[in-house]
């Protein structure tokens, strides 16, 4: 296989495990990343599936994308826009039917799941080099090209906006404040600071040697 070859396998496996992570991280309930908190919040707004309004909301990011800096965007963009949120819907679904009563362990044991399995699809997204994300691609819009200040900086910012709107979303559908553990927790916070050093691994000692083998 050649490594353009590789690098859309890649694409696609990195979108499909990423999806299978954010299934873990709900049902684990101890939270999720940033932008999935704001894309609950509007599904809890929103009657229709998860899966399609994710669609929805990531076009209107790929607009914003396309009028301003449209070289990041690449065919993984499409493979995670149109996919995504299918397959993190689908496997929510299955492991809720799976797994219904589920205790503190298994809660705890999801979420380590869920942060190496999201670790491991972004060594292989990222390393792939095929385009990045709509979410993705907003901070390095406003960080490179409206220069308003470093990326590290600029995405903190979009992830904390996400959170609060999504937050405030989830409350004004009615939701009980209980419900919140699903959008918001000890998976928001590790995912937001601590998954660097763990992506550097897999790409290093993964992604790196199969896209080179």
């Amino acid at each position: 296989m050649d490594k353009r070859n590789k690098r859309i396998l890649m694409s696609v496996l990195g979108v499909v495990i990423c999806g299978i992570s954010i299934g873990l991280f709900k049902r684990s309930t101890f939270g999720v990343d940033p932008y999935q908190t704001l894309m609950g919040g509007v599904d809890a707004v929103l009657p229709i599936s998860f899966g399609t309004m994710y669609v929805i909301a990531n076009i209107c990011l790929l607009m914003f994308s396309l009028i301003h800096d449209r070289h990041r965007i690449g065919l993984a963009t499409l493979i995670n826009l149109f996919f995504l949120g299918y397959i993190a819907d689908y496997s929510h679904q299955f492991l809720k039917s799976v797994f219904p009563d589920i205790g503190l362990a298994g809660r705890v044991v999801m979420l380590l799941m869920g942060i190496v399995i999201m670790c491991l699809a972004s060594a292989f997204y990222f390393t792939a080099d095929l385009g990045v994300s709509t979410y993705d691609a907003v901070a390095l819009i406003i960080s490179e090209n409206w220069k308003v200040g470093p990326f590290k900086y600029c995405r903190i910012a979009c992830d904390l906006a996400c959170v609060v709107i999504g937050v405030a979303l989830f409350l004004i559908s009615g939701q009980p404040v209980s419900g919140l553990t699903e959008l918001v927790g000890l998976g928001t916070i590790i995912t937001a600071f601590f998954m660097g050093p763990l992506i550097e691994f897999f790409n290093v000692h993964v992604a790196l040697p199969f896209l080179n083998k």
